[in-house]
């Protein structure tokens, strides 16, 4: 099967859904980083953007990525490895190998999960069905990719680890919702990189539970109007990090506030 070229490249971003109609509280865990994780085998292909808003948003929820710090350096993750989107905001190590012809040699790329690569059972994993279980598949932005690899090598050989993440400056905590409704983006994690618990409270409240309802969005039903607000965050390693009014007593909705960071 020869490479994709440049013109057909665009047609993997149809690959990279947006899960916005799944709403669930329970996600399987996911294994802690660690900055000696061994490597392991996967493939990795790319996807160029045919218009500028193939760009923006991800099954994650981190909207537009380049206003949100993570640039080009993302990935989409085939089901093997989204994890149903506990993954989102965990960093991987990326180098391209086994295939000299193709290969950059002596680098790697640092990339955050952002976006969720789905099946496409009209073919079988080993048949073009590249994010099929069981395959353990990377779909990259063609920007990433030719950092590694020759854009010519198409679905290429590749070794992953997990690491942690580096971020600049604190967690951050994009507010939205409608009345009671309150829905909060939790983004730029370092650590860790992928949270499993939120809480939050407001002056007047005690600590709440939130549950998740997509990738890093994050719900609770309750009137938190007039009222600053404190959250704690627990990443997938088990780490905590408290942050105290955070949003002030007067916060919108849509307005985004920044809490303290993990240690990276």
């Amino acid at each position: 099967m020869s490479p994709p070229s440049k013109t057909e490249a665009p047609f993997l971003s149809i690959l990279l859904i947006t899960l916005t109609s799944t709403v669930t509280s329970y996600y399987s865990s996911s294994p802690p980083p660690s900055q000696s994780s061994q490597w392991h085998s996967a493939r990795a292909t790319y996807y160029a953007a045919s218009d500028p808003r193939d760009a923006v948003g991800g099954a994650c929820g981190y909207g537009d990525l380049v206003k949100a710090g993570y640039g080009m350096a993302t990935v989409g993750l085939s089901e093997a490895l989204f994890a149903r989107g506990q993954i989102c905001g965990a960093c991987f190590e990326l180098r391209c190998v086994d295939d000299l012809r193709w290969c950059v040699p002596g680098t790697s790329i640092i990339v955050t999960a952002t976006n969720f690569c789905a099946p496409n059972y009209g073919f079988t994993a080993e048949g073009g069905g590249h994010c099929n279980p069981p395959n353990k598949h990377f779909v990259l932005p063609i920007e990433a990719f030719e950092k590694i690899a020759i854009w010519k090598a198409g679905n290429m050989p590749v070794q992953y680890r997990r690491i942690k993440c580096r971020k600049e400056g604190g967690v951050r905590f994009t507010i939205d919702g409608s009345g009671i409704f309150v829905s909060v983006l939790i983004s730029n994690v370092a650590g860790a990189g992928d949270i499993i618990a939120v809480k939050i409270k407001g002056s007047k409240t005690g600590w709440l539970q939130m549950g998740r309802n997509w990738g890093q969005n994050w719900h609770i039903n309750s009137d938190l109007k007039n009222q600053p607000l404190s959250f704690e965050v627990t990443s997938s390693d088990g780490l905590t990090v408290t942050s105290y009014n955070v949003a002030p007593k007067n916060w919108n909705f849509g307005q985004t506030f920044q809490g303290k960071q993990f240690e990276s």
